[in-house]
C-alpha cells in the first residue's frame, strides 16, 4: 500500500527514456532494455576494449558491457547513475555484467574485484562514487571480495568530460597509488569502471596495482565509447 501511494506521487520513469515505468519493469522500459547496444567482449578475448590497452598494460582480459554513444540510451543511464544518484542503475548493470562473467572462465581466477577510486575530495562533494553498487553487485553475484581501500588517487584532478585525448591522459598519469597497508601479493585484480574513454585511467590504475609483487589485473567495465 505505502509503496503504491509512493509511486503515485513520485512515479519511477525509465533511465533511458525518461517514460513512466510499468509495475512489472525497474530502472528501464522494455523498449528502452531492447535497445541497448551490447558489446561481444564476453565472447572474443583480443576485442577492441582489450585493443586500448595493448602494449601499455598486461592485462588478463578487457570487457565493457555495453557500448557508450553520444545521446544514447547508455549515456543517459550513465549520466543518471554519476550525477543524480541513481544508484539501483548501478546494480542493474551488475547484475546483467555478472550473468556474462560467470561464462567466463578466467573469472576464477580473481582474487578482488577494485574499482577506479574518487579523490577524498570528489567523493565528499559528490556523495558516493558511482561504481560502488556495480561492484558491490559483482561481487554479491560472482562471489569475489571487494575492496575499495586497495588503490587510493592521490591527486585531484577535474573532471575528464571535456578534455582532449592527449589531455586526458595527462590529467591521470601518476595520480594513483598503492594503500600497502591492505595489499598483499599474489593477487589477481579485476579492476572496474563506468566508461572506458582513451583507457588512460584505467592504466595509471592498473600500474599502480602492478607494484604489488606478483599481482596481474583484468578490467571490466559498464560501457565503452565507440
Amino acid at each position: 500500500m505505502f509503496t503504491s501511494i509512493v509511486n503515485l506521487f513520485f512515479p519511477k520513469t525509465c533511465a533511458g527514456c525518461n517514460a513512466l515505468l510499468l509495475q512489472t519493469e525497474t530502472v528501464l522500459c522494455t523498449q528502452c532494455r531492447h535497445d541497448i547496444p551490447l558489446t561481444n567482449h564476453f565472447n572474443i578475448k583480443e576485442n577492441e576494449a582489450f585493443a586500448k590497452f595493448y602494449g601499455k598494460i598486461p592485462a588478463g582480459f578487457v570487457i565493457a558491457l555495453m557500448e557508450f554513444h553520444k545521446k544514447g540510451i547508455v549515456q543517459e543511464m550513465i549520466h543518471k547513475l554519476k550525477y543524480k544518484g541513481q544508484q539501483d542503475i548501478g546494480k542493474t548493470i551488475g547484475y546483467w555484467c555478472a550473468e556474462n562473467l560467470k561464462m567466463l572462465p578466467e573469472i576464477q581466477t580473481i582474487d578482488c574485484i577494485v574499482p577506479v577510486p574518487l579523490h577524498p575530495k570528489k567523493l565528499k562533494k559528490r556523495g558516493y562514487n558511482q561504481v560502488t553498487t556495480f561492484g558491490k553487485t559483482l561481487s554479491e553475484v560472482l562471489k569475489i571480495p571487494y575492496d575499495e581501500n586497495i588503490l587510493i588517487r592521490t591527486q585531484y584532478t577535474e573532471t575528464q568530460t571535456k578534455k582532449t585525448r592527449l589531455n586526458r591522459t595527462e590529467n591521470v598519469k601518476d595520480i594513483f597509488d598503492i594503500n600497502y597497508k591492505y595489499s598483499t601479493p599474489n593477487k589477481n585484480f579485476l579492476l572496474i569502471d563506468d566508461v572506458i574513454t582513451t583507457g588512460s585511467t584505467l592504466v595509471s590504475c592498473a600500474q599502480a596495482l602492478q607494484k604489488i609483487p606478483n599481482s596481474t589485473v583484468s578490467i571490466v567495465c559498464m560501457a565503452m565509447s565507440m
